[in-house]
């Protein structure tokens, strides 16, 4: 296990390790990355799908059904549907947003990419996605993968995240750092 690093410390990156070499061992490395971007998507636009991962009070078949059914809606591939019951399970559904992070950088590493969480105040197109793929590559010397993310509070610039480096040419960012200056 070569690209886990220390993914595997937490209880999410042990189940994502255990999705990975799944995954790995049947060739479907990418058919499981695309299936966990339509989870991270569902999650993030639906508030009663967050609250369903979260919740304390449903019962492991409950949980287990509902998620099969949610599989279905969204398409997602044959292991990430097994993938998802035995969260459900082991009452780990809450793991599952930690669960796509860790796969993600195991999937990155496995191909020699770097990946960078970029924030924008407005969503970027993929033309702007690409280009900035390239630039960062330019900056890092590897390929990077973007994860893009919107938060309309950064008004307008980017933030960029790459490992522990930190790139934030945001507005708000700018406006704090005059309003600093004029305190002075």
């Amino acid at each position: 296990m070569e690209t886990t690093g220390g993914i595997q410390a937490s209880l999410s990156g042990r189940y994502a390790v255990a999705l990975f070499d799944l995954a790995r061992d049947g060739k479907t490395l990418d058919t499981v990355a695309e299936s966990l971007a339509a989870l991270k998507a569902a999650i993030a636009q639906s508030a009663d799908f967050k609250g369903l991962i979260n919740s304390p009070v449903l019962s492991r078949d409950a949980a287990g059904k509902t998620m099969t059914a949610v599989a279905a809606s969204i398409g997602t591939d044959p292991l990430t549907t097994k993938f998802l019951g035995v969260l459900a399970q082991n009452r780990r559904l809450s793991q599952l947003p930690a669960v796509i992070r860790a796969y993600e950088t195991l999937l990155s590493n496995h191909k020699g990419e770097v990946r960078a969480e970029v924030t924008s105040a407005h969503a970027l197109t993929k033309t702007q996605i690409t280009a900035l793929s390239k630039s960062l590559k330019a900056r890092v010397g590897r390929d990077v993968a973007v994860d893009a993310k919107v938060d309309p509070a950064i008004l307008g610039g980017l933030v960029v995240k790459i490992g522990s480096q930190m790139i934030d040419s945001s507005i708000r960012t700018r406006l704090n750092s005059l309003a600093m200056a004029m305190k002075g």
